[in-house]
């Protein structure tokens, strides 16, 4: 059987861009390497008017599931490991409580403890991602199950800085 790496270039901007810039091509945690790329990214969308940052997210999310079903096509599997774009999109959501919140943008806690939340619910799959993510196949489905991470892990995050007392 041929390796579904092996069919796949980030020459193809589809490729690209679904492996997170060649992170998800990581031999370890790919999943986490590419949230961790998508790092930079949000640093950046988070210094943009708070209607511009939300488009983009929502963009990202409508082209992503384009962007994850030609390249699980490509490949031949369904949300392979490699394939980070949903992760980009749903730490992306998560974060958008930083600037919601008015909080700033390079505060290391809200960094973190979304990083940590995100990957929390996108590994671990409570219910109803779980049950997206066994149900919903296709681009949408490889979308989804994060894009409801993200929203979880925002809600957590809101909540991780009120009991805290960060805000």
């Amino acid at each position: 059987m041929t390796n579904p790496l092996s069919r796949i270039s980030l020459k193809n901007p589809w490729h690209l861009l679904a492996t997170g810039f060649g992170s998800g091509l990581s031999p370890i945690i790919p999943g986490t390497m590419g949230t961790l790329a998508a790092v930079p990214v949000y640093l950046l969308l988070a210094q943009t008017p708070l209607m511009v940052y939300l488009l983009l997210v929502l963009i990202s999310c409508v082209v992503g599931i384009k962007i994850c079903q030609v390249t699980s096509d490509d490949m031949g599997v369904h949300d392979h490991g490699s394939i980070v774009w949903d992760e980009f999109a749903g730490f992306w959501i998560t974060m958008l409580v930083v600037p919601v919140l008015g909080v700033p943008v390079f505060d290391w806690k809200w960094l973190l403890a979304g990083f940590v939340l995100f990957r929390f619910f996108d590994m671990v799959k409570p219910w109803p991602i779980g049950w997206l993510d066994k149900r919903v196949h296709g681009g949408l489905g490889i979308m989804l199950d994060d894009i409801v991470a993200g929203v979880m892990a925002g809600v957590s995050l809101y909540l991780v800085g009120v009991y805290l007392g960060w805000l």
